[in-house]
């Protein structure tokens, strides 16, 4: 199990260790290669890998009005850190307190003395400290003086792209599933509690389990095949799920409604994580419930044919 700290007191026993500061937003393929390299470094140099991270994101605490902008919710994180093998995991809750310490108080405060950092593995677009004034050159620049090393790693490049959260949100917001979970190294995955809706698919014939996506990225309103874990249940379940306003009823909160095939069962207030395998259609209005209804049919005939 990785160690969870909220704060920068930690243990003697991760102190010294390798550092890597960032969102990590799905770590997809770039950030696995960064942790590639870091396991190499504890390999040699027989020490710890230590991540920080920051709850909410800085971008969404400076720019309230950005909502629907995560790959992977804070659960979906630790846990696909545990996967690539961390020691410890610092989670700083990003407040304006925080917000307004001076870069070089980050650098001696905090990475030094706090956490007597070895190795600071940073992007090359790295900025800290108060109104975002410190740069990777200041950390460079320090790094004799406070006894670390920066490891600046070359960005992973896929058709002279940057794989980066940020291209994986664009290619979501697209509709080019298949190649946001290339890039991901897994299918694209939205957890979150089932809540009691207006019972329209059920009534129609095809119920559905209604989950809020909260902060998650809003990819390409629409229809989708997906497959479906309950917690705490290694078991899959198939379905097909649609994601977006559902115009035909003149929704304004966007909503993601799973249907199930061949399952019967109460799924109020489960946590399911909803994989997306496949886009199948984008969303749209209907002039009634018939045609929606032929349409769902259509929609589950391809979903049940995609492995």
């Amino acid at each position: 199990m990785v160690k969870h700290y909220y704060s920068f007191d930690i243990l003697k026993k991760h102190k010294n260790s390798i550092i890597l500061i960032g969102n990590f937003d799905g770590l997809h393929l770039g950030h696995q290669k960064l942790f590639r390299l870091a396991h190499s470094y504890k390999k040699k140099y027989k020490i710890n890998i230590g991540v920080i991270n920051f709850n909410p994101f800085p971008k969404m605490f400076f720019n309230k009005s950005i909502k629907n902008f995560r790959l992977s919710n804070f659960d979906q994180k630790i846990k696909l850190l545990e996967k690539l093998k961390v020691d410890f995991v610092i989670t700083k809750k990003f407040d304006k307190k925080f917000s307004k310490i001076s870069s070089f108080d980050f650098i001696k405060k905090i990475l030094h003395k706090k956490l007597n950092s070895k190795f600071i593995f940073v992007s090359n677009n790295f900025r800290f400290g108060n109104k975002r004034e410190g740069d990777v050159n200041l950390l460079i620049n320090n790094q004799k003086k406070y006894n670390y090393k920066v490891i600046k790693p070359k960005p992973l490049l896929r058709k002279s792209k940057i794989v980066s959260s940020s291209l994986i949100r664009n290619l979501l917001e697209k509709g080019f599933l298949n190649k946001a979970n290339k890039y991901l190294d897994r299918n694209w995955t939205i957890e979150g509690i089932v809540k009691k809706g207006r019972q329209v698919g059920k009534k129609i014939g095809f119920p559905t389990c209604n989950i809020d996506i909260k902060d998650y990225v809003l990819a390409k309103p629409g229809v989708y095949a997906v497959k479906v874990l309950r917690r705490n249940n290694t078991n899959y379940l198939r379905g097909i799920a649609n994601l977006g306003y559902r115009p035909t009823f003149n929704q304004k909160k966007v909503l993601l409604e799973v249907h199930l095939f061949n399952f019967s069962g109460n799924l109020y207030n489960k946590i399911l994580s909803v994989e997306f395998i496949k886009f199948i259609r984008k969303e749209k209005k209907f002039k009634n419930v018939n045609q929606l209804k032929v349409q769902i049919k259509t929609d589950l005939d391809i979903a049940k044919k995609i492995k």
